[in-house]
């Protein structure tokens, strides 16, 4: 079986981990969340909960060496043979991936609108040319969601060395290197940067809430690609006596560096040109376009670097999203690997054209369902799934499993070589209690179960 190169996996997983939730979600969230309090309430999760769970996952997928299904069998005790069936995940990206594709597509069309166009100058412009390409505009959307599949399709193809470790070898340096430059252009808007650096990291706590807590807990868990199958099926093949411990430190460094760096050099552009942060996900794809628009070519460089750099992101999440896929059909349908990427490709690109279509004028209402907090589209129903119930499920399961199922003395020895005695217990303590709680209350939350209220009963209480 091909390996990873060490560096190869650390790119390939934060890869993974990084994707459109670093440098589109993240930046919006903060600035609808307050900023500096949001930012510190995430970074104490990533730590307690982020860290812990994907530790947890690198063990199951180094340790079961198979795909998810397979590798929950072998590690689950001979009499809890149900197990197997958290293998779900694996197939949690290919679902992901019928709206992912998507929004690629419009980072790509927002580049070829950029060079052949130019920048649109005002908001009402910028919202008018969004919501066009959103409802009227499905054939256009279609070819970006066809270039996007045929990218990472390709990718795929050429299997873990060739592939997906070269292009993450490329692309993540790559985004890095864009992203750092970007940061630098910002500083040179001292004020705005000034701004920025203050709204980021000094916490002001009247602007933190209940539910920005369960928002911050949330976004540190769903950033780092967990309960995708994705870093599972990377983990089986970790070069031998790789310390997972540290390459799951560095995945987070990365991840979260990355997003640290874009909300800090987003929110400058904003502060420099007088607009305020919390503009919601219409931040990239609307607000951003007009403020570069406003420096000239050197405004037209920035914006296609930056958009560049989503694409990247963007890209390497979507091969680490398919992989489980495409193992699973190998292993359990003896595919050959182009047949089993070819498959798992056409599952979601085809469900993918029905989830464009649910936008689209005219054809929406077919592909709707109306619910008492209003009407849904397929694609809105698709992220609202793999929100809620896949992605906390997957997550709580693996804590649960990790914790408690597996062989604990397996675990510890498998562990403790790569962490103190101290710092593998406080990582027990962290996946056996902090991250199911934290999870399983996020997950109630998220459904309604426990509502606002209930959480700010809670904490007025304590």
């Amino acid at each position: 079986m091909k390996r990873f190169s060490r560096l190869g996996f650390i790119l390939a997983a934060a890869g993974s981990a990084v994707g459109l939730g670093n440098i589109w979600k993240f930046p919006y969230i903060t600035g609808e969340y307050g900023g500096g309090a949001f930012v510190l309430v995430y970074l104490i999760t990533i730590v307690f909960i982020g860290f812990s769970v994907l530790v947890a996952e690198m063990y199951i997928g180094s340790r079961g060496a198979s795909d998810a299904t397979n590798s929950f069998k072998h590690l689950a005790p001979a009499k809890q043979p149900w197990w197997r069936h958290a293998g779900f995940m694996g197939f949690t990206g290919l679902f992901i991936m019928t709206f992912y594709s998507i929004v690629i597509g419009w980072i790509f069309h927002n580049i070829y609108t950029t060079l052949v166009y130019g920048l649109p100058t005002d908001i009402p412009t910028a919202q008018a040319n969004f919501e066009a390409l959103m409802t009227r505009q499905p054939f256009t959307q279609l070819v970006w969601h066809t270039v996007a599949t045929a990218i990472v399709l390709y990718v795929l193809f050429k299997g873990i060395k060739s592939g997906i470790e070269k292009m993450n070898m490329i692309l993540m340096p790559t985004l890095i290197i864009i992203l750092l430059a970007l940061l630098f252009y910002a500083m040179s808007f001292s004020e705005g940067f000034a701004k920025s650096l203050d709204f980021m990291f000094y916490p002001h706590w009247e602007k933190l809430t209940p539910e920005s807590i369960v928002k911050a807990i949330g976004h540190a868990f769903f950033t780092l690609s967990i309960g995708m199958g994705a870093i599972l099926i990377y983990s089986v093949s970790l070069p031998k006596q790789t310390n997972i411990a540290k390459a799951a430190l560095y995945v987070v460094l990365l991840d979260t560096g990355i997003a640290l760096i874009a909300g800090v050099l987003i929110f400058a552009f904003l502060f420099s040109f007088g607009e305020q942060p919390a503009k919601g996900p219409g931040l990239v794809f609307q607000s951003l376009p007009v403020i570069f628009s406003q420096l000239g070519v050197m405004g037209t460089i920035t914006a296609l670097l930056f958009f560049l750099a989503l694409a990247f992101a963007g890209l390497t999440s979507s091969v680490s999203l398919v992989e489980p896929s495409v193992v699973f059909f190998k292993n359990h349908f003896k595919y050959s690997r182009h047949k089993a990427v070819l498959t798992a490709g056409s599952i979601y690109y085809v469900i993918g054209i029905f989830v464009l279509m649910s936008t689209t004028q005219g054809i929406t209402d077919y592909l709707s369902i109306e619910f008492e907090s209003g009407k849904k589209t397929l694609f809105d129903m698709i992220e609202y799934t793999t929100d809620v119930i896949l992605l906390p499920i997957a997550g709580l399961l693996m804590a649960i499993f990790v914790g408690y199922i597996v062989d604990q003395n397996a675990l510890k020895h498998a562990l403790e070589k790569d962490m103190s005695t101290i710092i593998f217990k406080i990582w027990h303590i962290s996946v056996r209690y902090i991250a199911p709680v934290a999870l399983l209350f996020m997950f109630l939350n998220l459904l309604g179960i426990i509502t606002q209220e209930d959480i700010n009963h809670l904490f007025s209480t304590t």
